[in-house]
């Protein structure tokens, strides 16, 4: 199934969801995709949470971005990331990484701050929101209807 191109009727992949082992990289496809076609609503490509896989990866978000427009799908993306990455990575630092990502959650009290805002509009009164990624799946959610 293509990745949705309208962010406006639909949220992107989770950032869990992984291509190449990596995490976010879906997501950050996604939001590309809906940027080049103007549907990308309230999400921004090349934003910080991207810009974490493109630091690993060492990977320049505009020529990522070229790639995209020239219709390259998902799998054609990740070939030309393993042929034109800085940072050639192992199937085991790729993994490491993609689970550090999974289980990152706030390391300060501002950071668990801005958590709690980013949280405090979807579902302020639930405990189970303890990473980033669980927090960017339920904003996902409810902001296209789902119930917090």
């Amino acid at each position: 199934m293509p990745s949705p191109t309208d962010l406006t009727i639909c949220p992107p992949r989770s950032p869990r969801v992984r291509l190449g082992g990596y995490v976010i990289l879906p997501r950050m496809l996604d939001k590309c995709r809906a940027t080049l076609a103007g549907k990308n609503g309230e999400y921004s490509y090349n934003c910080p949470l991207d810009q974490y896989f493109l630091k690993f990866a060492g990977v320049d978000p505009e020529a990522l971005q070229k790639q995209v427009a020239a219709g390259l799908r998902d799998g054609g993306i990740l070939e030309w990331i393993e042929k034109n990455q800085k940072h050639h990575r192992s199937a085991q630092e790729i993994e490491a990484w993609s689970d550090y990502m999974n289980r990152r959650a706030p390391a300060s009290i501002e950071q668990r701050e801005r958590m709690n805002q980013y949280q405090s509009g979807a579902a302020k009164n639930r405990e189970d929101i303890t990473t980033w990624f669980d927090v960017l799946d339920l904003d996902d959610f409810a902001s296209f209807g789902g119930p917090a």
